[in-house]
């Protein structure tokens, strides 16, 4: 089935840190012609990156915590997180990733694995997730990091890979990028993968 869609109107309902569009549109359905006109409301908001810091000399990941205001209804709104950043204009995504890593944590990224991308939440919004391990060395990672003109306040964590693994699920590692990219280097590290090319 060669499936399509129309976009009858688009306006933009918010332009400010998040853009938020309205769209009238009809799309064609499995069963055969198209859908009535639907209106559907859309967060726009570029692609990102997002890097699991990984120590394989300590067995351990850097992690940083941070208060987030979409956990707010959460048992904690201070979630344990990959250093994650927005791809700017002219920019790579791996030119955004060593840029969060040193931002974010003070730690240099001495090779870069690519997982793979992923929507975030398409229901709603266009956002794309570059999502990478970093191989960086843990033993000095510590403080506190961030841009205060961005209102950035991250504590830098590090966990032996059993207490992260404790953490997946509990409440402190609940976001998306952070789960998957903590399942993959699970199971790439029961597989006996190796994880980075020779740097």
């Amino acid at each position: 089935m060669n499936k399509k869609y129309e976009i009858l109107e688009c306006s933009t309902l918010l332009n400010d840190f998040l853009t938020v569009k309205a769209y009238r549109l009809k799309h064609d359905l499995f069963s055969g012609g198209q859908s009535h006109e639907l209106r559907r409301l859309r967060l726009e908001k570029e692609k990102a990156v997002s890097v699991l810091l990984f120590d394989p000399d300590n067995n351990a990941v850097v992690m940083v915590e941070q208060f987030r205001i979409g956990a707010r209804e959460m048992p904690e709104s201070w979630l344990l997180e990959n250093p994650a950043g927005y791809v700017e204009q002219g920019e790579s995504s791996e030119d955004v990733a060593v840029r969060e890593v040193r931002e974010e944590t003070g730690c240099e990224l001495s090779a870069l694995t690519h997982i793979c991308e992923f929507l975030v939440s398409p229901g709603i919004s266009n956002e794309r997730i570059d999502l990478y391990c970093g191989r960086v060395d843990s033993s000095n990672a510590a403080g506190i990091h961030g841009l205060d003109h961005e209102g950035e306040d991250i504590r830098v964590e590090v966990l032996t890979l059993k207490q992260a693994k404790s953490e997946l699920y509990s409440g402190r590692i609940n976001s998306t990028s952070t789960i998957i990219s903590m399942q993959w280097l699970l199971l790439q590290l029961a597989s006996g993968r190796q994880l980075f090319s020779q740097v």
